[in-house]
């Protein structure tokens, strides 16, 4: 007569009873039927994970891929739902950690080329804009480019064009109103 070995105090007494089938993990039958049952909440905790429908079925056909792969692991069948919804959303949280790395390490697109019409519009634009600064007051006019095509601060235009900060700001106050009435002007 064969000798059996008692079995470990870690297996609850539920299951020293059971056959074999339980005892090696979920059968293929089972996970089989669980993805029939469950295929569809599955892609829609997905869904609400990620954003495009693709990504969701990719993610939910290898949870159960890597569910099936370690199907002997999973011990009591009951809990290959819950196995199958956490893998869902490790998968999709991997998805999402790729997607973000990947769009970090993209390098910026070159921009796109302005068509004919913008840059005729834009130089249209610079034209009128260059008459209306010839037609400002001399001070207005050295105030305006400095400040604002130089990218200089009030200080340091006042410093350059020996006027007072106060000065600097007048002169930028009344150049800019004079400005917005020469180009609302029709030409």
């Amino acid at each position: 007569m064969p000798v059996i070995a008692p079995m470990p105090a870690s297996i609850p007494t539920q299951l020293q009873g059971a056959d074999d089938t339980m005892a090696a993990g979920t059968t293929v039958d089972h996970l089989t039927e669980t993805y029939r049952a469950h295929y569809r909440s599955l892609l829609g905790l997905a869904a609400l994970l990620l954003d495009d429908t693709a990504s969701c079925e990719d993610v939910v056909q290898e949870a159960f891929i890597r569910v099936h792969s370690a199907r002997k692991r999973v011990r009591d069948p009951e809990k290959t739902l819950a196995y199958l919804r956490q893998t869902v959303v490790n998968l999709s949280r991997s998805t999402l950690r790729r997607r973000i790395l990947g769009l970090k390490l993209l390098t910026k697109p070159m921009p796109d080329m302005a068509s004919a019409e913008e840059g005729a519009y834009d130089l249209l634009e610079r034209d009128a804009l260059k008459k209306a600064l010839k037609g400002l007051q001399r001070r207005q006019r050295e105030v305006l480019v400095l400040r604002y095509f130089a990218d200089m601060t009030e200080a340091q235009v006042a410093e350059a064009l020996g006027i007072s900060l106060g000065s600097v700001k007048a002169y930028g106050s009344r150049g800019i109103a004079a400005l917005r009435v020469a180009m609302e002007a029709p030409a």
